[in-house]
């Protein structure tokens, strides 16, 4: 018999500073797991108590003030990775991987890249060529994969407010999509765009000048799954209204529901 399964995407750029808006949308939205990137918490620090409470497990891996993923799961979450295999103890925490209800989860924050002239911009290129090797082993292993998280790069025009002002910039460079589009080649779907195919649907808004107001946009936020996993997804929606009220995230949450057998 066929089970529902959803999972949830969400920058909450802090969780101590948003996680009254994090459980409430938690009670309005019981997903069965929920990526949260940019934590900014230790894992000694992170409010587990809160999620408990409301029935979820969490796997986190945090630093100090920035970064920071963790995964809230009502399901049980095992074989629990924390980083690239290749990564040196002290490199920044960008992601945990899990396996739940029969599905390898791989939780990203992928770096902001600065500015292009930075040397941040190659972190984030090769980082992203790493993410790119652990996945094609996790293909290799035959495992159903989704990959879900800030990848701060807008895939196409269509996920830009404006492509002429965003032309070449960063998060819209053509090396980042390249780099994306090659992560995506190894067998991955994008989900939100494979169920709507035109533009203007976003997921950050900056919080200066009004953006989200006027709707100043970019779609970095994704959800991306292995094909015949994706044949399973029956909805996928961004939650702007998470956007709305008083100190939000400047991210809004991407939920994804899969009917799976």
């Amino acid at each position: 018999m066929a089970t529902t399964f959803e999972i949830a995407t969400w920058n909450v750029n802090s969780i101590r500073a948003r996680l009254p808006r994090v459980t409430d949308w938690l009670q309005q939205h019981p997903v069965d797991v929920l990526c949260l990137q940019e934590t900014k918490v230790v894992d000694d620090d992170f409010p587990r108590a809160a999620f408990v409470e409301l029935g979820y497990e969490v796997a986190v891996f945090g630093q100090k003030t920035y970064n920071g993923v963790a995964l809230a799961s009502r399901l049980p979450l095992e074989a629990v990775v924390r980083g690239l295999p290749d990564a040196p103890a002290d490199e920044e925490r960008r992601l945990i991987a899990a396996r739940c209800r029969g599905v390898r989860l791989v939780n990203v924050y992928v770096p902001n890249g600065t500015a292009l002239e930075s040397p941040r911009f190659g972190f984030k290129l090769r980082w992203l060529e790493r993410l790119q090797a652990f996945l094609a082993a996790t293909e290799a292993a035959g495992e159903a994969v989704i990959v879900g998280g800030d990848f701060n790069v807008a895939p196409d025009d269509r996920d830009v407010h404006d492509p002429q002002r965003w032309h070449n910039r960063l998060h819209c460079h053509p090396d980042e999509r390249r780099a994306l589009a090659g992560l995506m080649g190894e067998g991955l779907v994008d989900l939100f765009r494979e169920q709507t195919a035109e533009g203007g649907h976003f997921t950050w808004w900056d919080y200066r000048a009004g953006a989200f107001h006027r709707g100043w946009g970019l779609r970095i936020d994704l959800l991306l799954a292995s094909r015949a996993l994706a044949a399973d997804c029956r909805s996928v929606a961004i939650d702007r209204e998470a956007r709305k009220g008083p100190k939000p995230s400047d991210h809004a949450p991407v939920t994804a529901r899969f009917l799976l057998p």
